[in-house]
C-alpha cells in the first residue's frame, strides 16, 4: 500500500466506526432513559395490583454479549472484523489510478500509434509498470505481429486473470452477508426454544411478561446478524459494480492495442508509409520542372 493511501484508509475506517457507533450509542442512551423511567415507576406506582417490570432489553455491549451467549458473540465479532478488513482492502486496491494508470496508458498507446516503440521496448515498459492494465497489455504485446484473432485471445486471457485478482475476497464479503442472518436466525430459534422450555418448567403459561422477555432476548441474535449483513452486502454490491466498470474500460483499451500491433495493422501501416514517401519525393521534382 502506498503512503498516499494511508490517510484515506484512516478516514474510511473512522467513518465506518462512526456509522456503527452512533446508532449503538443512541440506542443505549434511549434504553437507559426508558429503563430508568420503568424502574422509577416500578418503585413508586402500582397499576392494577401488579408492579411495572424493569426493561429486559440489554443496555450495554456487555449485557448484549451475555444475552446472546459467548459462542454467538465470538462468531459475530469475527464476521464483522473479516467483513471490514475485506471491504477496506478491496477499496484501496480497486482504485482506478492503480488498476488503470491513465498516464501510463496514454503514453504507451501514443508511442504505439507514432511507431516509436517496438516489441522489446513495449515488453520492458509493461513489466516495469506492473499495474493490472500493464499486465493485460503485456499478454498482447508478446503476440506482436500475429493475426488480430490471436492477439485478442491473448488479451482476453490476460484480462480474465486480472479479473480474478480484482474479485479476490469478494466472495468473503458475500459469504458474511449471507451467513450472518442465518447464524442470527439459528440463535433466535435456540433462544425461543429455551424460553418456552423455561416457561413450561416454571408452570407460568399465563405470564405474558416472561414469554415476551425470553423472545426479546432471542431476537437479539437476529438483530446482530442483520447489523453485520447489511453493510457487508452494501460493500459487496458497490465493489462488484466498480469491478464491472474497470473491466469494461480494460476491454476497450485491450481492443485498441489489438488494432495497433496486429499483423494486419502493421502491414497496412507499412504499405501506407512507402506511398507517402514516394509522394513527398515526387512533389519537389514536379515543382522543380514547372519553370522549364
Amino acid at each position: 500500500m502506498s503512503r498516499s493511501a494511508y490517510p484515506r484508509v484512516v478516514l474510511l475506517v473512522s467513518g465506518m466506526l462512526t456509522c456503527i457507533a452512533l446508532p449503538c450509542v443512541s440506542y443505549a442512551q434511549s434504553a437507559d432513559v426508558d429503563g430508568a423511567a420503568v424502574e422509577s415507576s416500578a418503585v413508586d406506582t402500582v397499576t392494577g395490583g401488579d408492579a411495572v417490570l424493569t426493561s429486559a432489553i440489554p443496555n450495554s455491549p456487555q449485557e448484549v454479549v451475555k444475552a446472546i451467549g459467548w459462542p454467538f458473540a465470538v462468531v459475530f465479532g469475527v464476521a464483522s472484523i473479516v467483513a471490514m478488513w475485506c471491504g477496506i482492502e478491496r477499496l484501496v486496491l480497486l482504485r482506478t489510478r492503480r488498476v488503470i494508470p491513465r498516464a501510463f496508458v496514454d503514453r504507451f498507446l501514443q508511442h504505439l500509434r507514432s511507431g516509436r516503440m517496438d516489441k522489446p521496448n513495449a515488453i520492458a515498459v509493461c513489466q516495469q509498470d506492473g499495474s493490472p492494465m500493464a499486465d493485460v497489455f503485456l499478454h498482447g504485446v508478446r503476440k506482436w505481429g500475429k493475426p488480430s484473432v490471436e492477439i485478442e485471445q491473448a488479451v482476453i486471457d490476460g484480462g480474465e486473470r486480472q479479473v480474478s485478482q480484482l474479485k479476490k475476497r469478494l466472495r468473503v464479503l458475500n459469504g458474511v452477508a449471507t451467513l450472518s442472518p442465518l447464524v442470527g436466525l439459528l440463535g433466535t430459534v435456540i433462544g425461543m426454544i429455551q424460553a418456552f422450555n423455561d416457561i413450561a418448567q416454571s408452570n407460568a403459561m399465563g405470564q405474558a411478561e416472561q414469554l415476551a422477555r425470553g423472545i426479546a432476548m432471542a431476537l437479539l441474535t437476529t438483530a446482530a446478524g442483520l447489523f453485520i449483513a447489511i453493510p457487508a452486502l452494501t460493500a459487496y454490491l458497490f465493489l462488484s459494480g466498480k469491478i464491472d466498470g474497470l473491466v469494461m474500460e480494460m476491454d476497450r483499451l485491450g481492443q485498441e492495442l489489438v488494432h495497433l500491433i496486429s499483423g494486419e495493422a502493421l502491414r497496412d501501416r507499412g504499405a501506407t508509409k512507402p506511398r507517402e514517401a514516394v509522394a513527398s519525393k515526387a512533389a519537389p521534382n514536379k515543382r522543380a520542372g514547372e519553370p522549364s
